[in-house]
């Protein structure tokens, strides 16, 4: 936000799948209002936390705001950290359509008879996506195999694939912590959500709109929801929040490093005053 504020042609764009749902506000970390007066934000606060929101509707979104930026005049950093969403929006992804009767049949199959079967399903159906694939992950192989079913294409016939990094205009930059430094770090955001109010957040959600499926399982959202049906402690839901963000940022890490056109700045203390400079420097700022 420093370097956007210093431009003054410079707009933010969030890349993260969870800021899109408003009322979710301190277990995102989502901006504040007076930083979204300092600096415009974009794509955030676009729906109910009870409507689902997929990648795709991401994508429309976001071409709708880059319209709006070009026509202003205007340019834009992408930030945040959703892989998916990020390439999707960086590589212009084909992505597929959805069908959900054919979803959910496909759920209760996985349900009843175990994912492992339905990755031998979908081996005879798309070998290149049933490889890319644990037998375990469920998820995964029921969208794999609701793709080809209701497109009538392999899955893996989308792209440009995962593994694939075509050039792109887009310089982009990621912030490296160390893993202990970082581990600390997520453990004091946490305790500082929990403070802020994320117990009642959660509770307020629950009470109003509620969840989806895909907002109930955010960071932070889905721990709480149990520590408020009885099924956690406190203490319990925090710890377990803790650990999921560790994995996460190790998921996430591992993620974007298979990206070779990001280039890495590793933070030690500060990752504004230490990244400004390459951020400033790719948008042809002075430091």
């Amino acid at each position: 936000m420093v370097v956007a504020e210093r431009s003054g042609d410079v707009e933010l764009i969030s890349v993260d799948s969870m800021q899109v749902y408003r009322q979710m506000d301190v277990g995102t970390a989502k901006p504040t209002s007076e930083e979204q007066i300092r600096v415009r934000h974009h794509l955030i606060d676009l729906v109910e936390p009870s409507d689902e929101f997929a990648v795709a509707e991401f994508q429309r979104a976001y071409e709708d705001v880059l319209v709006d930026l070009t026509e202003r005049g205007r340019r834009a950093i992408l930030v945040g950290g959703t892989g998916l969403y990020h390439r999707a929006v960086i590589d212009d992804l084909d992505l597929p359509g959805q069908w959900p009767e054919i979803r959910a049949r496909l759920e209760g199959d996985a349900a009843e008879f175990g994912p492992e079967r339905l990755h031998a399903r979908l081996a005879g159906i798309d070998p290149a996506a049933a490889e890319k694939m644990e037998p375990s992950n469920a998820r995964r192989i029921v969208r794999a195999l609701e793709v080809c079913e209701g497109s009538g294409r392999p899955f893996s016939s989308f792209g440009p694939g995962l593994d694939d990094y075509p050039a792109t205009p887009v310089r982009q930059i990621g912030l490296r912590w160390d893993r202990v430094t970082l581990a600390a770090r997520i453990e004091r955001r946490v305790h500082a959500m929990v403070d802020g109010g994320l117990v009642a957040e959660v509770g307020a959600i629950a009470g109003s709109t509620g969840f989806s499926k895909t907002a109930a399982q955010a960071l932070g959202y889905k721990e709480v929801l149990a520590h408020l049906d009885g099924d956690l402690s406190l203490d319990e839901a925090v710890d377990q929040v803790i650990v999921r963000t560790r994995q996460f940022a190790v998921r996430q890490e591992r993620w974007f490093r298979r990206d070779p056109r990001v280039e890495w700045v590793d933070v030690t203390d500060d990752p504004v005053v230490e990244a400004t400079p390459t951020v400033a420097a790719a948008l042809g700022l002075g430091v």
